[in-house]
């Protein structure tokens, strides 16, 4: 008796000659690549529908025709063969596997810094037998290192991963030097340090920190320097964390030598300081020890010469004068005055050839960054309208409140910048194109005001797909003139430059825009660099981070001893005293 009919057979029965009016079915065709599963099943339908009743003698006969034209693929179904799968398909089953699901939902604990079911997941892998990876045990170690609970598991999950022989990388060293440290063995974390080394991997900045900030913690100061000087040696460079943590310990232990100079590698790397910091700083001047270190008899020209050779600001000759320190907050006048002790703050100079470099830095960047024909083409404008004593960042002024453009405020402001201006000239002003012609650009007035500037050589306009920032930035560097902008420039896109010349240059041409007076107001650049600055006499002045509020005066840190020996009467400076 034949078999009975399905339902797949009776849904698929008034198609069937159709899908089989020719020799082969495209739509039954396979070979060797097709999937094992798919193949097994397609046979198994194909028999079902041939001998099923409901199907007519002519549709058999053409199912018979088709089996035996395929009885050479049909004879291997028995054999599984090799499967070629689609990328998306791999990972499909991946995350369905046991390991996939496993970390799904150590990603999940990870995220919500469940400790505690992530080692049950681990104990229940481990029972499982589930292979475990180096991103499973990573997620496992960051966790662990992060609680207080995680500490005895995290380092035996650390040993069976080493059992197991899966390769560390660096992310493990550095959770199992946490575990360490998080155990106060800063020893164990900086030994651990050194195997990453062993194992031929490279170590950040982050990988240091345990060690570091363990020995620190315990006021082994010793121990400290020496994870500092391995940090030098891999070409990794503290930031103000780390080198805060390494004046703290090195004010705790007495030693004047290393307060130095992390005083000088603060002043190069980060220039202000945060509020931790300066309190750190602030007590070192404070205490009685440091009124006992400093050079009472200094050569005056030795000074002088270390002071030029830095391009002003500091002189690198240590400590100078004696007794004790007056420590005060304090701020700085718009002339460079010091209201504490009345000293007169420099301007420290820019190399030349390190604007130029910088220039061409930023073209690159640009080139690659924006469309290349795109930039190249303002590269050459530049240079037939150029240079400019100024340049204006359009959107960002326009936008007074942020959203609503206004070019009545953009061409005040740049009436007001042409009268700063030494040859009274307009300053370049960028602007996107959809800013020269869309929206408030179509009203008459605009449009007039917007055909002058056009006209004047003064007006350039960023294609579509462009980034106006690298457009107004070069102009600035490249003409070495002001830039008229409130923006910070702290995006991605200005971390891309990774220079230490960025920020000095940025302060001596940037220009702002206050409005607090409701009226628009330019807040030119200061004429002193606002950066830790030692000076001929042996004083320091140490400026504090602000946030982006212009009518808040920034807060400055004032250390300065008596005048008895003083280049500045030597000098005969004329800056004079000012205590407002």
């Amino acid at each position: 008796m034949p078999p009975r009919p399905t339902f797949l057979t009776t849904r698929l029965t008034p198609l069937f000659s159709s899908l089989f009016s020719h020799s082969q079915s495209p739509y039954f065709s396979f070979n060797s690549n097709t999937p094992f599963f798919f193949r097994r099943n397609a046979a198994r339908t194909l028999t079902t529908i041939a001998s099923s009743s409901s199907t007519s003698s002519s549709s058999r006969r053409t199912f018979s025709r088709y089996r035996k034209s395929q009885s050479h693929h049909l004879s291997t179904l028995a054999e599984p063969t090799a499967v070629k799968l689609s990328t998306k398909a791999r990972r499909r089953i991946a995350r369905g596997s046991p390991e996939g699901i496993l970390k799904h939902k150590l990603d999940e604990c990870s995220k919500t810094g469940n400790l505690v079911e992530a080692l049950r997941l681990y104990d229940a892998a481990r029972n499982d037998d589930v292979s475990m990876n180096l991103d499973h045990y990573n997620k496992l170690l960051y966790l662990c290192s992060a609680s207080e609970l995680g500490l005895k598991r995290g380092m035996e999950i650390f040993q069976q991963m080493l059992i197991d022989r899966v390769l560390p990388n660096e992310a493990t060293f550095t959770n199992a030097a946490r575990l360490a440290a998080a155990k106060n063995d800063p020893d164990m974390a900086f030994e651990l340090l050194k195997r990453m080394k062993d194992f031929a991997i490279a170590p950040k900045l982050r990988s240091y920190g345990p060690a570091l900030y363990g020995f620190c913690k315990k006021g082994d100061a010793n121990k400290a320097y020496e994870v500092d000087a391995d940090m030098i040696d891999s070409g990794i460079a503290a930031e103000e964390s780390e080198l805060s943590a390494l004046l703290e310990v090195s004010v705790s232990s007495n030693r004047e030598d290393k307060v130095y100079e992390m005083l000088q590698r603060l002043r190069t790397t980060v220039r202000q300081v945060s509020e931790s910091t300066f309190d750190v700083i602030e007590s070192w001047f404070n205490k009685e020890f440091a009124s006992k270190i400093g050079e009472k008899n200094w050569d005056v020209n030795r000074i002088r010469e270390g002071i030029e050779r830095g391009g002003g600001g500091w002189h690198g000759q240590g400590w100078l004068g004696s007794g004790q320190w007056k420590v005060a907050k304090t701020h700085v006048n718009q002339d460079g005055h010091c209201l504490s002790c009345g000293e007169k703050l420099v301007s420290i100079d820019i190399d030349p050839k390190e604007t130029e470099d910088f220039a061409d830095s930023l073209s690159i960047l640009a080139c690659k960054k924006d469309p290349k024909l795109s930039f190249i083409h303002f590269k050459k404008w530049l240079k037939r309208y150029g240079p400019f004593d100024a340049v204006v960042d359009g959107a960002n002024i326009g936008l007074a409140d942020g959203q609503h453009f206004s070019f009545a405020r953009l061409r005040f402001v740049v009436e007001e910048l042409r009268q700063m201006s030494p040859t009274k000239r307009l300053p370049l002003i960028i602007l996107h194109v959809n800013r020269v012609n869309c929206g408030p650009a179509l009203s008459p007035n605009n449009r007039r005001l917007i055909e002058s500037w056009k006209k004047n050589g003064v007006l350039y306009a960023t294609p579509q797909g462009s980034n106006d920032d690298w457009y107004w930035l070069y102009a600035a560097v490249r003409c070495k003139c002001l830039l008229l902008t409130n923006d910070e420039m702290r995006d991605h896109l200005f971390q891309l430059l990774g220079s230490s010349f960025f920020p000095r240059w940025k302060e001596k041409h940037q220009v702002r825009v206050s409005t607090s007076t409701g009226k628009p107001v330019l807040i030119p650049p200061p004429c002193y660099s606002i950066v830790i600055q030692e000076s001929a006499n042996g004083n320091w002045h140490v400026p504090s981070v602000t946030g982006d509020d212009l009518d808040i005066p920034r807060k400055w840190l004032c250390a300065s001893r008596s005048r008895e020996k003083s280049l500045h009467n030597l000098w005969k400076s004329t800056s004079t005293t000012v205590y407002t």
